[in-house]
Order: C-alpha cells, then sequence, then structure tokens
C-alpha cells in the first residue's frame, strides 16, 4: 500500500504544472501575436500616407474636374450679367392699363414691384445695348471657342409705351466684341464685318475670371435672345446659356414712329404719364 501512495504521488508530481509554467506557456504565444498587430499598423499607416498623396496628386492633376463632371456642373460659371439702362429711354411692348400697375409705376419707392410690371410688359432698350458678363472657369483647363446671339423670338417694334429717361449732361481681363441682331445669323465681331471667334478664343483656367462687354443693335424688329456660350473642355464640347439678368431673355426694339403712351422719368424715381399729341419729339 505504501508503494502504491508514493507511486501515486509521483504520478500526480509529475503531471502538475506549476503558476509560473502556466504563466510563462500563456505568455509565449502572445508575443508573436503583438508584433504582428503592431507591425500591420505601421504597414497600414505607411499604405494611408501612400494613397493619400497618390491621391492628392490625382486630384490637383484631374480629379477635381472628373468631380465636377460627374455631378454635372458647368464648365464656366456666370457670376455677373447686367443691362446698361442709364439715360436711356426704353419702351413696353404693350402700355400700361392695370390701375394697380399705373400706381406702381408713379410711385417713387416701387423697387422691384416696379421691375416685375415692366418685365410683365417686357421692357427693351431701344436700336442698341451694351450688356456685360461676368464668367468664371471651373476647370483646370478651358477654353471659350463660340458665343453666339441666339434670337427667340422676333416680331414689329414695340410701340405699346415710350419710358423717357433723365439725361445728364478698367482693363481687368474685359474683353469688347458687338452683334447686329438684323442679320440673318448674328454673330460677334470686332470691327463690324470680322467673326470675332474664327480668328480668337478665350482661356481660362480654375477660378479665372473674364468680363466681356458686348454690345449689340436692333432696330428692324423687336428680339427676345440669349446667349449659347460652346466650351472645349477635356476635349469635349459644351454649351452654357446666358439669360437676362431678370432670368428671362435679353430683350431689344427698334424705334417706332409714334408710341401709344408716354411716361416720363422724375426726379424722385417714379414714372409720371405724359402727353406728347401733336409734338415732334416728346
Amino acid at each position: 500500500m505504501g508503494r502504491a501512495r508514493r507511486n501515486k504521488r509521483t504520478s500526480a508530481g509529475r503531471d502538475a504544472v506549476t503558476p509560473q509554467q502556466a504563466g510563462a506557456e500563456t505568455s509565449d504565444p502572445a508575443r508573436p501575436k503583438g508584433l504582428l498587430a503592431w507591425l500591420a499598423g505601421i504597414a497600414g499607416a505607411v499604405i494611408l500616407a501612400a494613397f493619400g498623396t497618390m491621391f492628392t496628386e490625382w486630384y490637383n492633376a484631374d480629379g477635381s474636374d472628373t468631380l465636377e463632371r460627374v455631378r454635372d456642373a458647368p464648365p464656366i460659371t456666370v457670376g455677373h450679367v447686367a443691362v446698361d439702362y442709364s439715360e436711356r429711354d426704353t419702351v413696353l411692348r404693350e402700355p400700361v392699363t392695370d390701375p394697380g400697375d399705373r400706381a406702381v409705376m408713379l410711385a417713387a419707392n416701387a423697387g422691384k414691384r416696379r421691375d416685375a410690371v415692366l418685365a410683365r410688359h417686357r421692357m427693351s432698350l431701344i436700336d442698341s445695348m451694351d450688356v456685360t458678363v461676368a464668367l468664371t472657369g471651373s476647370r483646370s483647363s478651358l477654353r471659350i471657342v463660340d458665343i453666339e446671339p441666339r434670337v427667340l423670338g422676333r416680331g414689329p417694334v414695340s410701340e405699346g409705351a415710350r419710358l423717357i429717361a433723365i439725361t445728364g449732361g478698367g482693363e481687368v481681363d474685359t474683353v469688347e466684341m458687338a452683334a447686329d441682331l438684323d442679320r440673318p445669323a448674328p454673330r460677334f465681331t470686332t470691327d463690324g464685318d470680322t467673326a470675332y471667334f474664327r480668328k480668337k478664343q478665350i482661356d481660362l483656367k480654375r477660378d479665372e475670371r473674364i468680363t466681356l462687354s458686348l454690345s449689340f443693335t436692333g432696330k428692324k424688329a423687336y428680339y427676345e435672345f440669349d446667349l449659347l456660350v460652346t466650351v472645349l473642355a477635356d476635349d469635349r464640347t459644351e454649351e452654357v446659356v446666358i439669360k437676362g439678368p431678370d432670368g428671362g431673355p435679353f430683350r431689344l426694339t427698334g424705334e417706332a414712329a409714334r408710341y401709344r403712351a408716354y411716361y416720363r422719368e422724375t426726379p424722385q424715381g417714379g414714372w409720371r404719364p405724359v402727353s406728347c399729341k401733336g409734338r415732334q419729339r416728346c
């Protein structure tokens, strides 16, 4: 019996594992795992940094243009459109007959309300007009290859009402052009004959601005028109439409012999009806 007990203790002793041994055995496999995780983190950081550098280089070269095309953004943006009405008579297509509209015409500080009345009656300048357009490039490189005055409507000269105005006694990338709407196919010219875009184009880069000083003549009819800009960007052409300051078409009319009504501008800013019957010039 004693021998049996001794053998049992000896067998148990051989099979027993001390806490120190258990800790050593369990800690050894953890060291390579921690090292691998650390190396993986370093490799990931290096890959992300390299990807970030490659992405930045791609974005600066072509990426911004690609993103603009994906979201269908135009190659140029129209930042400003203005028509010069200063000291110029204008004409309404129809006379003002509504009492409310007449009150707005007379008011000194009607502001946008009067602008709305004039727009509804299709106010236009007589014989000629000057338009300023500011454009900004939205691609890394582009070329404006053509700007076409596109006639949307043509009719007899306006004779509804003449608005008689009060008359008084920089070279920042400005391009001057003129177009005659009376011609069958109006084109911008620089000398009255040679088409501007036949020999010249306008190059722009991203965020670069250009100001166009555009002159129009039209004496034979009433015209409604907009501007169709053809842009070459990334080896393909795109078209951008420029409308008038109020979001509608530009308007220009020839002069009529007589008008059904006449208004004269007051110093306070309103328009009062006047009688021009029997006068050679009102």
